[in-house]
């Protein structure tokens, strides 16, 4: 056979030749999936945070309670000084008329004034969202780490004493109520019961009179049970995915195929098995990192803590709607951007992703 022959005998059986087309085929779709992807990513969150803003609008105006009459302290006052406050708030408007002035004051980043503080919501969520990441910011960083931690080693050590142990700890704290615990570690490590003595504070962020690195030990000291409160509750949820998510991937071959090469069991776990079974864990990751601006109101109230979440509480019980509906707003896009982030990385992490 000839040297000339050999390029049409290959194209003609389907070989190397034939395989081109097909291949460069391949590498064109896989340019135009990812665009593909994100716009539809992209165009979801948007639809996503125009369902809140008109949830939070109607939602909260089912809440029972006059906030004009708030406004007044309980004073008698007259039909007329009732009738300029609805004027002066625009609650003597119609509905549809205070709706589309909400809706588009939102879009230009105008989110009202607050009844109660004479304030724009604005400057009232930039003034206590610094507290909020103090706190949810913390406990973010440590709970995470925790959780991937000893989710990985229970994994790997599957059914043994320390998995048990850990899995049964994890599942009932995670039960718990964070308001319980905490209003618990109150009583026991702040006011004090038997034996032991009131070691912290019993809510706030500060003491009061202290400056330079002394005030930095005092936030520290308010900061801790806190913290702890939300560490103990939400460490089990990114532990036990994470464990989930590696037995999953523990009897994989390319596992069994890194062992036969010599690997000792430590390398294969941090260099191929928790890497691969990251992806469920990345999503809960970007969530909670969501849930740090949104803040843990029940845990922020009983603390006392002067935040984000403690400022809804605040809102609610007047009802200041401009503040809540604010706010509302601002916890749910934390979550949808942080979700959107997630499904925007997941096909850097993962190629079949997003094809």
């Amino acid at each position: 056979m000839t040297a000339e022959a050999t390029p049409s005998l290959v194209e003609a059986t389907g070989g190397p030749a034939a395989a081109g087309p097909s291949v460069r085929g391949t590498k064109a779709r896989t340019r135009t999936a990812y665009p593909r992807y994100v716009a539809g990513k992209l165009g979801g969150a948007a639809v996503s945070l125009l369902a809140v803003l008109v949830t939070s609008f109607f939602l909260f105006r089912l809440i029972p309670g006059d906030p004009v009459k708030y406004m007044t302290g309980g004073r008698q006052v007259s039909a007329e000084q009732l009738a300029n406050y609805r004027k002066e708030f625009g609650l003597d408007l119609p509905m549809w008329e205070q709706f589309t002035d909400y809706c588009g004051k939102a879009l230009t980043g105008d989110l009202g004034t607050s009844y109660q503080f004479r304030a724009p919501v604005i400057d009232k969520i930039t003034e206590a969202l610094p507290n909020t990441l103090l706190l949810t910011g913390t406990a973010f960083v440590l709970y995470t780490a925790l959780g991937i931690f000893i989710g990985t080693r229970s994994a790997w050590r599957n059914g043994g004493k320390s998995d048990r142990i850990n899995t049964g700890l994890a599942l009932t704290l995670y039960s718990i109520p964070s308001f319980w615990l905490g209003l618990l570690l109150i009583i026991v490590f702040s006011v004090g019961m038997g034996p032991i003595p009131g070691l912290f504070p019993t809510g706030g962020m500060e003491s009061g009179g202290e400056e330079g690195f002394a005030y930095v030990l005092d936030v520290a000291h308010h900061l801790v049970l806190p913290v702890v409160t939300l560490v103990a509750v939400e460490y089990g949820q990114t532990l036990l995915v994470t464990r989930s998510a590696l037995l999953d991937e523990m009897g994989s071959d390319y596992l069994t195929t890194a062992r036969a090469k010599g690997l000792r069991d430590d390398l294969v776990r941090r260099r191929h098995a928790v890497p691969n079974a990251l992806l469920p864990t990345v999503t809960l990751i970007f969530i909670n990192l969501g849930r740090t601006v949104a803040g843990v109101i029940l845990v922020e109230t009983v603390f006392s803590w002067p935040g984000l979440g403690g400022l809804f509480y605040q809102a609610l019980s007047v009802p200041d709607l401009p503040l809540v509906q604010g706010l509302f707003f601002v916890f749910a896009a934390a979550v949808i951007v942080m979700n959107t982030l997630a499904d925007l990385i997941y096909p850097l992490l993962d190629p079949r992703v997003g094809r």
